[in-house]
């Protein structure tokens, strides 16, 4: 299983910069975006974790199931690598509530991406409306 989840954070990471190079590069939430492969490597560390609650990896699980679903409310078949802007969304909604409910230097612990991912995370919530579109965010949130 580790080797799927490396090819699919490898596959992402590459989508992603491909599409910020050739079309993407003025794209509002292009960092949050370039964030997207390394928000999932977390989800997966944090889901591992024996030190994560066993509610909080529920969680974690139904973000990671998102992440993989084709079928989302921003589609990456239809939309491209920007239909992860959704996946962003929702892996800072349910990393806060690791944060919340955990030790926050679990989820420091397992952070392989740049800057302060607490940080990054509620810069993520601050701004997950207008990435996702009005209203679609609260149906988003209703669904964990």
């Amino acid at each position: 299983m580790e080797q799927k989840n490396q090819d699919f954070y490898q596959d992402m990471r590459r989508k992603i910069n491909d599409y910020l190079v050739k079309e993407g590069s003025n794209y509002k939430f292009a960092k949050y975006l370039l964030a997207a492969p390394d928000l999932f490597h977390l989800l997966v560390k944090l889901t591992l974790d024996k030190e994560v609650p066993v509610a909080e990896k529920a969680k974690l699980g139904a973000a990671l199931a998102y992440y993989i679903s084709p079928i989302d409310i921003i589609p990456e078949l239809i939309m491209g690598p920007v239909g992860y802007i959704d996946d962003v969304a929702v892996a800072a909604y349910v990393l806060n509530s690791v944060v919340n409910s955990a030790d926050p230097e679990l989820v420091k612990k397992h952070w392989a991406g740049e800057g302060d991912v607490l940080e990054l995370v509620q810069s993520i919530i601050k701004k997950a409306d207008e990435m996702v579109g009005n209203g679609l965010w609260k149906k988003i949130k209703a669904m964990f």
